[in-house]
C-alpha cells in the first residue's frame, strides 16, 4: 500500500510542479486531507462503495470546486474515482513532504486549538528547526482536542507542549 501512496504522491508532485502550481496544490490537498481526517461522515461517504461515483464527484465539487484550483479538484476526483479516497490523507501528506523536501525542508505538522498568526508560525519554524536540527515548514492543523499549547510532529519526532500533557505530567508526579 505504501508503494501505491508514494506512486500517487510522486505523480501528483511532478504534475503540480510541471503546471507551476505545486505550492497551491500541496496546500489544497493538505486542507482536503484534514477535512477527511476531521469528518468521519465525509470519509465514510467518499469511501462508500454503494454510492455512485457521480454523487461522490458532485460532493467534491460542492466542497472544493470554486475554492481550490481546477488541478487540485481534478486530482481529488481522480483519487476518489480510483477507489482510493481512504488513502487521500496519506497521499496528500506524502505530496506535502515531497514538496518540502524539494525545497530542502522537513514538514512540521503543528496542532493547535486555535489558528496561529504568521509571526507565531515563523517563531515555531525557527524553534522546531533548532529542536530537530532540520529546516522546517510549518503546516498548522486546528484541532479543538488540543487544550491549550501545541503538539508538533516533524517526521518521527513529536513535541507535545499541550496543556493536557502538562496536566498529565503533573498528575503522574503527584501520584508517583
Amino acid at each position: 500500500m505504501q508503494d501505491r501512496i508514494t506512486g500517487y504522491a510522486n505523480g501528483i508532485f511532478e504534475l503540480a510542479r510541471a503546471e507551476g502550481e505545486l505550492e497551491r496544490v500541496e496546500s489544497e490537498l493538505f486542507t482536503v486531507a484534514q477535512a477527511l481526517d476531521d469528518s468521519p461522515e465525509l470519509r465514510s461517504t467518499l469511501t462508500d462503495p454503494q454510492l455512485p461515483l457521480e454523487k461522490k464527484q458532485a460532493l467534491i465539487d460542492d466542497l472544493i470546486g470554486g475554492r481550490a484550483s481546477s488541478l487540485s479538484v481534478d486530482l481529488v476526483q481522480l483519487i476518489v474515482s480510483q477507489g482510493r479516497a481512504s488513502e487521500l490523507p496519506d497521499i496528500a501528506r506524502a505530496v506535502v513532504e515531497a514538496a518540502a523536501a524539494s525545497r530542502n525542508k522537513a514538514v512540521a505538522e503543528v496542532r493547535s486549538a486555535v489558528p496561529l498568526d504568521e509571526e507565531t508560525i515563523e517563531r515555531l519554524a525557527v524553534a522546531l528547526g533548532r529542536a530537530t536540527g532540520k529546516s522546517v515548514e510549518v503546516k498548522v492543523v486546528v484541532d479543538e482536542s488540543v487544550i491549550g499549547g501545541i503538539v508538533a510532529r516533524v517526521g518521527d519526532i513529536v513535541i507535545d507542549g499541550s496543556l493536557a500533557r502538562r496536566v498529565d505530567s503533573l498528575r503522574q508526579a503527584v501520584e508517583g
